[in-house]
């Protein structure tokens, strides 16, 4: 899945965690548009993960896709540095995998629980540490998390609220870790985003999009701009902040 066009010491890397859908998809081509080779993993789908690093190589970039499941702390930490080894240098990891499970309280049991402490706040954990031993000044560290952390409307989203939570807390603490060195380390917080698992036209989203202050929601390559945002150099200066991209939601 790697594509050898050789590229000269300039160029960034990026690691895109969960980058074959969605709003991951939507950040690795994003990146790559503004000038980075791509790495990014995916669970399950290879021909999808494929797709995404084919249409990044079309735009003359490298890509490179690792199937690696995120509940997999070992798996997350390999995937790291195998981007660093393929591509020669690593800058910028975008931890974007999560996984999103809601419902009624006595629905959610130890198994639901270990599984989003695994992938939503264990792997972003693993990925950033195993990230600053590749990276050097003006590395980039970037995580996605949830507009829910600061408003939950809706009843049954408490354990996937609480993990995306936890992200608040890990950004700030690996700012002031990694700032010495140069690294950066941010949190963007998607509101209602527009993908296959949560379409715009799909059932109560007219009720979701009544919560937002614009009335509509985003598009996966909304949130894309912003944490290319983050990872270039108009984000040099951004360290430990959390951006909230929800169209108003937690206003």
């Amino acid at each position: 899945m790697e594509n050898n066009t050789a590229t000269d010491n300039s160029t960034r890397v990026a690691l895109v965690t969960g980058g074959s859908r969605g709003i991951g998809a939507a950040i690795a081509l994003r990146l790559a548009e503004d000038g980075a080779d791509v790495v990014l993993t995916y669970e399950k789908s290879a021909a999808r993960a494929e797709e995404v690093a084919g249409r990044i190589r079309g735009m003359g970039r490298r890509a490179l896709a690792i199937q690696a499941d995120s509940a997999d702390v070992d798996a997350v930490t390999a995937a790291v540095d195998r981007a660093a080894e393929a591509f020669g240098r690593l800058d910028v990891v975008v931890n974007n995998a999560g996984v999103f499970l809601v419902g009624p309280l006595e629905d959610l049991g130890p198994a639901e629980f270990d599984r989003t402490v695994a992938v939503n706040i264990r792997a972003p954990y693993a990925a950033a540490r195993a990230a600053a031993r590749h990276m050097g000044d003006g590395g980039r560290i970037i995580s996605i998390g949830s507009n829910v952390a600061e408003r939950s409307v809706f009843p049954g989203f408490a354990l996937y609220a609480m993990s995306k939570s936890a992200l608040t807390g890990m950004t700030k603490g690996l700012a002031r870790d990694l700032g010495p060195r140069g690294i950066t380390v941010n949190l963007v917080n998607p509101g209602p985003t527009d993908t296959d698992a949560n379409p715009a036209d799909g059932p109560g989203a007219d009720t979701v999009r009544g919560f937002t202050a614009l009335g509509r929601y985003a598009t996966p390559e909304d949130i894309a701009a912003t944490v290319a945002h983050l990872a270039g150099d108009g984000g040099r200066y951004i360290t430990g902040a959390s951006v909230n991209v929800d169209g108003g939601f937690t206003a």
